[in-house]
């Protein structure tokens, strides 16, 4: 076998064809990647990886079409049939020669992503399984080339029918949807020749080893009927032919059936052992807080996707696949729309787009439209709708936890003392929590509803009326909750003080101060403080991961024990701080006289015990804590923190609002003076060197 696969790899290098081959290759995935990765700015190299499939439909059947036609053609396959060698071997030997030509670019464009790090952050992991996807696709069609080419003589009628077959497998998923988009027993058996869906499961950063599976298993399945093409050749016609043709066609479909049956036990694994989440954010995995809540499931839901399973949005249906194999409780049922147009109309009257998702359990239900699956964002440079985020794992929680639980807490927004309002991602990440929320004025009241679970006090800028702040406080001694957060103001505020002073707080006016570099962004002022370890905090506490407080106060808090009163403090700054007192004459962030020297607590929660029941007041004293602003700055710890604080208060066991995960990486930052560099490197000289030097060897060669 090795001296077949040197005579044949040597064949490719004697001649124009082997470079001709790589230096397509190279020319094409430069030139794109050129666009995209470099003048776009995109990290992943899968897109590029995507566009350049076609060049398989034509290269390949170039390449393949003589290494057995040709034999066949010129009578040395006779040589083959009478070698003391297996015909197996020999035709792995050939195989393994087209394979290393091919593999010789695949490992030049293993290099791209590393020199696309010099540009920004890449996902190495999806690149090099983007690059392993590629060299499969491109490997089975090498399997297809070499099986067809030993069915003819004609070069020429061998690198048509490669063509047509690899055609034909490129546009399957296409194929299959003109006759018919909700799938039948004729698209089931036409997606086994589906290269192009197997290749796309395993550039959107998922390693899917069923597909895997599948290339692997074709290769071995086609390079078997090649042996099997080959073989049938090596007997006379007698008798014993006739009993050598019976056994090959028994072989040949039991080895059909044995691919066959490997794949539909690679396809019944369940999709959490078969599908590797590679992406940096963990993108198609559900989070353990979403895996204790299903845990925790009794009743019965069905998610309906509004969508035919092959037309669904791949990564939703991955999200769906994880909650299936998650509890037995969940079911997930695709409705046609095109076939069931009237299906949604019985939970809603507003039109639904495809995609949408219906939750549903005996006791309620909930629609969750697309669009709100998907964070978008408008770059307005292009006018253009980019999408930022991935949001159906918290849509999807919120949702089934909504459709499963009993009771809906209500938190109240206190209003009418100029209050900061809570931004929309905030107010998203109540609903999420499913927290029913709504803004009063304690002045229409006589006192705070009763079916308030919380009040969230925020930064208010004017003082409480003296009964204001008496229903606040009768509140909070019934066992009522609260979240309170203050802003530095010059006026007295004496009655917003008698709400905190009723839990022994106070607030030391003044901007809190912290020298220590490690416990500032920018400026001192600009806190990144301590997170304590508490039930809020949760997921906050590591290494390089940071709530953003800035223009935040000091929280006095008593150091002493005081009666039925537990005091957690939950944000601190460093001994290297201060609160600086006279702000407006301020020089430097140094302590100087009328200072108050750290550490400075910023973030504390107290809880008063009474004999049936206990009160909470968690108090911030930085009113930008809890903003859109501030909170993208930290890639979303500020909301996290408001979120485990909602979902404590809200007494549930595990917070259901889960954050929006990343979708996209930044753009990579490439000047035009590189793009250039890389495609007269890449594009010209590289593709032009190969060229050159093929046909300086097969000049060379052929004058000899």
């Amino acid at each position: 076998m090795k001296a077949i696969f040197k005579r044949e790899f040597l064949s490719y290098i004697h001649s124009v064809v082997g470079f001709l081959f790589m230096a397509v290759t190279v020319f094409f995935f430069g030139l794109y990647a050129a666009v995209y990765n470099l003048s776009s700015g995109y990290p992943y190299v899968s897109y590029t990886l995507s566009t350049i499939l076609f060049l398989f439909l034509l290269s390949i059947p170039i390449l393949s079409m003589r290494i057995l036609a040709d034999e066949r053609k010129q009578k040395t396959d006779q040589l083959i049939l009478t070698a003391p060698i297996s015909v197996g071997k020999i035709v792995v030997g050939k195989y393994l020669a087209m394979a290393a030509v091919f593999l010789i670019p695949v490992a030049g464009i293993c290099v791209f992503p590393l020199f696309l790090q010099t540009f920004g952050t890449v996902p190495l992991a999806e690149s090099y399984a983007a690059i392993l996807a590629f060299t499969l696709y491109g490997l089975t069609c090498m399997a297809v080339g070499i099986f067809v080419s030993s069915l003819t003589e004609s070069q020429v009628i061998a690198a048509v029918l490669s063509f047509a077959i690899l055609f034909l497998t490129y546009m399957m998923q296409g194929i299959e949807s003109l006759i018919s988009q909700s799938g039948n027993f004729v698209t089931k058996i036409l997606s086994a020749f589906d290269f192009q869906t197997r290749f796309s499961s395993m550039v959107n950063g998922i390693l899917d080893l069923t597909s895997i599976v599948y290339f692997v298993s074709v290769i071995v399945l086609l390079l078997f009927l090649t042996t099997q093409s080959i073989q049938k050749r090596r007997y006379s016609v007698s008798v014993h032919n006739i009993s050598m043709g019976a056994y090959s066609s028994i072989t040949i479909v039991i080895g059909i059936a044995l691919t066959v049956v490997v794949n539909l036990i690679a396809a019944k694994i369940p999709t959490k052992y078969t599908n590797i989440d590679i992406t940096s954010n963990q993108l198609y995995t559900i989070t353990d807080q979403t895996k204790e809540m299903l845990g925790t499931l009794e009743d019965d839901v069905t998610i309906y996707v509004i969508s035919s399973e092959k037309d669904a949005d791949t990564t939703l249906t991955q999200t769906l696949k994880c909650y299936e194999e998650e509890s037995a409780h969940i079911k997930v049922e695709y409705i046609d729309p095109l076939v069931n147009p009237q299906f949604a109309s019985s939970y809603t009257t507003s039109s639904i787009s495809q995609n949408s998702l219906i939750v549903e359990t005996q006791k309620r239900y909930k629609v969750i439209s697309y669009s709100d699956i998907y964070e978008t964002e408008i770059d307005y440079s292009t006018y253009s709708q980019n999408v930022t985020g991935y949001d159906g794992e918290g849509q999807l929680t919120s949702a089934i936890f909504y459709c499963t639980n009993d009771d809906m807490p209500k938190v109240y927004m206190i209003a009418g003392h100029n209050e900061y309002s809570l931004d929309n991602g905030f107010l998203t990440a109540l609903e999420k929590e499913n927290i029913e929320y709504e803004t009063i004025s304690l002045m229409e009241y006589d006192a705070v509803p009763d079916d308030a679970q919380c009040l969230i006090i925020h930064a208010p800028e004017k003082d409480f009326s003296e009964d204001d702040a008496n229903k606040v406080i009768d509140y909070l001694n019934k066992g009522g909750k609260a979240l309170i957060t203050a802003e530095y103001v010059d006026a007295q505020m004496p009655n917003f003080e008698r709400i905190l002073s009723e839990f022994g707080l106070a607030i030391q006016k003044g901007y809190a101060v912290d020298n220590n570099p490690e416990n500032y962004y920018q400026s001192p002022i600009w806190l990144l403080p301590n997170v304590e370890y508490s039930e809020e905090t949760n997921g906050l506490t590591g290494s390089h991961t940071y709530v953003m407080a800035p223009y935040a106060q000091g929280i006095a808090v008593p150091e002493t024990e005081v009666d039925n009163m537990t005091y957690t403090k939950l944000l601190t700054t460093s001994d290297n701080s201060l609160v600086k007192t006279d702000v407006k004459n301020a020089t430097s962030y140094e302590l100087i006289d009328g200072d108050i020297a750290g550490p400075v607590c910023i973030g504390v929660k107290a809880e008063k015990a009474f004999e049936d029941n206990s009160a909470v007041l968690y108090v911030f004293s930085c009113a930008q804590l809890f903003t859109d602003n501030i909170d993208s700055a930290v890639a979303g710890n500020n909301k996290t923190l408001f979120t485990n604080m909602m979902s404590t208060v809200a007494s549930h066991e595990v917070s259901v609002s889960v954050p929006v995960k990343s979708y996209d990486l930044e753009r990579l930052t490439v000047s035009a003076s590189d793009v250039i560099f890389f495609e007269i490197i890449v594009v010209i000289l590289i593709p032009l060197g190969l060229l050159i030097a093929g046909f300086v060897i097969w000049l060379t060669r052929r004058k000899l």
